[in-house]
């Protein structure tokens, strides 16, 4: 009996897949459980399994192409088995397209923009950043239900030919060659163009430091003095032909390239920018910016390292663990909007911000704040490195109760991040600096650590979310209450 092959969930959000990979092809023979294709969802990479036994008869989507999930890309059967109903039923098959049919709406306004004269590249989607929900790798910290996807990114509009470029100005004609030395003896020529012949050549003082200044050597210039020497005007005139031939060669680049160009969305992108758009527009949102001492921390930090790889910990690490404890504490920040109400866990689940290739993810370190320093060292490590390698699997970037978006590794003192609904805050962390500070009445240099959190107001007030910093600033000042 054959098997329909369709595009499965592989993710708790996920509308659609883009088919990286087939590792079957037509003719081969499957058996229930093999891997019939690798699948790169709204998070990460995914494997595709047989759900019968048989034969590969049918591929219905190419590699690259994206269909929404339910679609038929596959037939497994028997090897004489007619399939033609089932291919036929298909409709078109998403190997036709690399993008499924586009709602009224959306084909309405694909043209009209096409009616419009196309000026650069389209506007491109909100983009998310690391400081964006510690999604940042475009994660749903909770299976959401989110806004009926467009599908994969289509094929642009036809662009309208732009105009034709004025031709680029050809680079100043070569002078003419300085007039060769009479031919005949050496004996009768002059003394410049025996110096010529014997291979040195000559130039003026003025067009020696003007060639320095100019960054020209003098063995590419061709001198039109008396007797081949270099003067000022042969100096001038060969940085002004390397200008015109960079700017030419430039021109000719940009000729060939063109003004612009479109790149597809990938999966995670769009999730991205579909979660922005869920976040920065309807939540309510508000933002508490504080100054820690991270001094102590740095400290701890030294110390713990001295004693070994096995209990090193980065300054994340340091403030997960201190997120984790002071949501303990404040339990109305560990909470969830659901529209008609809000859900406080009982249990602390913090998502932590990683940058991967083509945007961002937020794997979850689950009970938190039950983890030793230690442990959560190692766990967001190996969390880390495999979000990097698209190797997570659904149940490790869901579930979160509270994102934490670390961006001080890359030199950013401060920034505010948007919070991954429907979690009700997140927190996002500049960099340790040195900083001149008054303490005792006197002037010293201190570690400094700036952090903003950004806070649904529907569930988190001011008064709220200020206590709960003052709660994480005695930890991070105070860290070895984070090891005991």
């Amino acid at each position: 009996m054959a098997t329909k092959v369709v595009m499965e969930a592989l993710s708790p959000t996920m509308e659609e897949g883009r088919l990286v990979k087939w590792n079957k092809n037509e003719g081969d023979e499957v058996k229930s459980g093999d891997v019939l294709a690798e699948v790169e969802t709204d998070k990460a990479v995914m494997e595709l399994v047989a759900r019968g036994d048989g034969v590969l008869r049918k591929r219905l989507a190419n590699e690259g192409d994206a269909s929404p999930v339910g679609t038929l890309i596959a037939v497994i059967a028997g090897a004489d088995e007619n399939i033609d109903s089932i291919v036929g039923s298909a409709g078109a098959p998403a190997a036709t397209s690399n993008a499924p049919a586009q709602p009224a709406q959306a084909q309405q306004a694909q043209q009209a923009q096409q009616a419009q004269p196309q000026q650069g590249s389209q506007a491109a989607p909100p983009n998310k950043t690391v400081a964006d929900t510690g999604e940042q790798p475009g994660k749903s910290p909770v299976p959401q239900t989110p806004a009926q996807s467009q599908g994969e990114a289509s094929t642009p509009p036809q662009q309208k030919a732009a105009p034709a470029r004025a031709p680029s100005p050809p680079p100043p004609a070569s002078r003419p060659a300085p007039p060769r030395p009479p031919s005949g003896p050496p004996a009768q020529r002059g003394n410049g163009a025996s110096k010529a012949a014997a291979g040195r050549q000559r130039s003026s003082p003025l067009a020696r430091r003007l060639a320095t200044e100019k960054g020209v050597q003098l063995g590419s210039v061709q001198g039109t003095g008396p007797g081949g020497r270099i003067v000022k005007r042969d100096i001038e005139n060969a940085r002004a032909g390397a200008v015109a031939t960079g700017r030419s060669a430039a021109a000719d680049r940009l000729a060939a390239e063109g003004d612009y160009k479109d790149v597809p969305l990938t999966q995670i992108r769009k999730t991205i920018a579909r979660r922005l758009s869920e976040s920065n527009g309807p939540i309510p949102t508000f933002f508490l910016t504080a100054e820690f001492d991270a001094t102590r921390a740095a400290e701890l930090r030294t110390q713990l390292a001295e004693m070994g790889d096995q209990y090193k910990a980065s300054f994340n690490d340091i403030v997960i663990k201190a997120v984790a404890l002071a949501l303990a504490e404040h339990p109305e920040v560990n909470a969830h909007w659901l529209g008609d109400a809000i859900r406080h866990f009982n249990r602390i689940h913090v998502a932590m911000a990683v940058a991967v290739e083509d945007g961002l993810i937020t794997p979850v370190l689950f009970d938190a704040d039950r983890m030793t320093l230690w442990e959560i060292s190692e766990k967001a490590r190996d969390l880390a490195k495999r979000a990097r390698d698209r190797k997570l699997q659904p149940d490790e970037y869901t579930g979160s109760t509270f994102s934490v978006s670390n961006l001080g590794m890359f030199g950013i003192d401060q920034f505010t991040a948007i919070i991954n609904p429907p979690e009700a805050g997140i927190l996002a962390i500049g960099g340790v600096e040195e900083k001149p500070v008054f303490a005792d009445g006197q002037l010293e240099l201190r570690q400094r650590m700036r952090v903003t959190m950004s806070c649904d107001h529907r569930v988190i007030d001011g008064a709220t979310g200020a206590k709960f910093l003052q709660t994480v600033r005695q930890y991070i000042e105070n860290p070895l209450s984070l090891i005991i």
